[in-house]
């Protein structure tokens, strides 16, 4: 989900030329804005932008009113490939769908990594962080049932795991950027063991934004 479709006219008719660049200039923006962010933060110019791209700057600002709205774009994107996962991890039969959430989370995360700082403090409060948050709710309650889950979970601990990947992905991304995989295996490792749990209360599902801060 990295940007607006390309629709195709009826009857095998192609998209008018004007189109069909407009399509591509916004990808290439796009694509540029995720290298040059994550090289140079916050201190990235449209200008960089625009140069990476291959386009003028008043392309980039024909479309994108200023960084802000660029960045806020990366978010919507970042959303929508988020509530794709969450789609894909609700049709698992059973339990099996809250491993494939996670797993999914982490590469997503992973693939941002580089500029998540940026992204994350957007707010990520919205139609979409509420779908994607009730998913959680959902896949963790299912799992729960089906007994891959050691009964004492809640979606707290589900939540504060996420938040956890997302920031190892983020900070030790470029080292070692396949870390999230082992540190998820071990805490859902974790997750599925029986016995009683720690005596300290579970984090509360409803704190903060999904997937922004805690």
């Amino acid at each position: 989900m990295a940007g607006e479709p390309v629709v195709s006219d009826q009857a095998g008719h192609q998209s008018p030329p004007g189109r069909r660049d407009a399509v591509r200039n916004y990808h290439r923006v796009l694509d540029a804005a995720r290298e040059v962010l994550g090289e140079s933060g916050a201190d990235a110019s449209m200008e960089e932008i625009a140069a990476r791209a291959g386009v003028g700057v008043g392309t980039v600002y024909r479309r994108f009113a200023n960084k802000d709205a660029l960045i806020d774009e990366l978010v919507r994107l970042s959303l929508c490939e988020a509530l794709a996962v969450a789609g894909q991890a609700l049709a698992c039969p059973g339990g099996d769908g809250l491993e494939q959430f996670l797993r999914g989370l982490g590469a997503l995360f992973a693939a941002h990594a580089k500029y998540a700082h940026l992204l994350l403090e957007r707010s990520a409060d919205g139609a979409a962080a509420r779908e994607i948050r009730a998913a959680a709710q959902e896949l963790t309650s299912r799992a729960l049932a089906a007994g891959t889950l050691n009964p004492g979970v809640t979606l707290g601990d589900v939540m504060a795991l996420v938040w956890a990947m997302r920031g190892l992905t983020e900070t030790a991304g470029e080292v070692a950027p396949g870390t999230w995989q082992r540190f998820l295996d071990i805490h859902l490792a974790g997750l599925r063991s029986p016995g009683p749990l720690g005596a300290s209360p579970a984090l509360p599902a409803a704190k903060g934004s999904f997937p922004g801060r805690p």
